[in-house]
């Protein structure tokens, strides 16, 4: 029997060399395409079966998404554009999570911090490691929560971290 999970990652590495350009609007780097790249990799490797894809529609998440999406070998209409995911809250996620996660095994939401390190921290059960400089959620860092034959749910403290990977540590 399949296990429930969320899979929570935060869009890769985007560029903040255009002055006028939008925050919403900013591109990844190459170094974010890479690494958002090298993610789903990991992710085919690992063989984890994503169900439903939720992503925020700013510019550097879609590219991040299209990236993972294209070394699984999904379909574009597995993507859910959710504009909320933008400027998210914990609260806002949790909304999102439970809305989203009725009747599949794995969903995978892409989108930004501060929302998607507060969301982390409030489904696992212990508290998630930190890289060398005190951030969780590097950019395309991505962590895998188990809620084993349970339901995805979005009580606090509830699923198992069963990974967090960072682009740097591949």
């Amino acid at each position: 029997m399949p296990k429930y999970q969320l899979i929570i990652m935060r869009h890769a590495k985007s560029d903040w060399s255009e002055a006028g350009r939008s925050d919403f609007d900013r591109p990844l780097t190459n170094r974010g395409k890479k690494a958002a790249k090298q993610m789903g990799k990991w992710l085919k490797q690992k063989k984890i079966r994503i169900d439903r894809i939720l992503c925020s529609p700013a510019l550097r998440a879609g590219q991040t998404c299209y990236r993972v999406v294209n070394e699984l070998s999904l379909s574009e209409t597995e993507i859910h554009w959710e504009p909320t995911i933008y400027d998210a809250s914990c609260n806002d996620l949790i909304a999102l999570v439970k809305q989203y996660s009725k009747g599949i095994y794995t969903l995978l939401i892409i989108g930004h911090n501060p929302g998607l390190d507060q969301l982390l921290c409030h489904l696992s059960q212990d508290p998630p490691p930190v890289d060398n400089s005190g951030k969780l959620l590097t950019t395309a860092a991505l962590a895998v929560l188990d809620f084993g034959s349970s339901a995805i749910a979005v009580n606090a403290h509830e699923a198992q971290l069963r990974y967090l990977i960072r682009p740097k540590e591949l």
